[in-house]
């Protein structure tokens, strides 16, 4: 299965938060399902780390570097297609970068990991 992770359950589980619901992470520790994580993701933590509304387990380089080196994830670029898409989405959902992660999931038939039920809308399929 190719996975595609919400920003909270990319978080939850590097953190290894009792948040993250057992079937998540079932699914993220599988070895034989894909994992992804959108630019956007890390884009949104990024942010909110700059700002002071997130904190993190460790520095956000690290968190960044750990997973360039360590090839557990692999980071989701997002393209001109998928912001085609974004354009022409109804708006289930008003946080910009879930909108992101929606269109990625979309264009790429990807289960988005998140406990958000706004994707559902979108007609994804989601695990949780």
């Amino acid at each position: 299965m190719r996975l595609l992770l919400d920003t909270h359950a990319f978080l939850w589980s590097v953190e290894n938060s009792p948040r993250l619901s057992a079937g998540a992470r079932a699914a993220i520790a599988d070895a034989g399902n894909e994992k992804l994580l959108s630019i956007a993701s890390l884009w949104e933590i990024a942010i909110k780390v700059s700002i002071g509304k997130l904190a993190v387990a460790r520095p956000f380089d690290e968190m960044v570097d750990g997973l360039v080196a360590n090839r557990l994830i692999t980071v989701l670029p997002i393209l001109p297609v998928h912001l085609k898409i974004v354009a022409t989405l109804p708006h289930h959902h008003g946080d910009p970068f879930d909108r992101v992660i929606a269109a990625q999931a979309q264009h790429g038939t990807l289960t988005v990991v998140g406990n958000d039920p706004a994707f559902d809308a979108y007609g994804l399929a989601r695990l949780w």
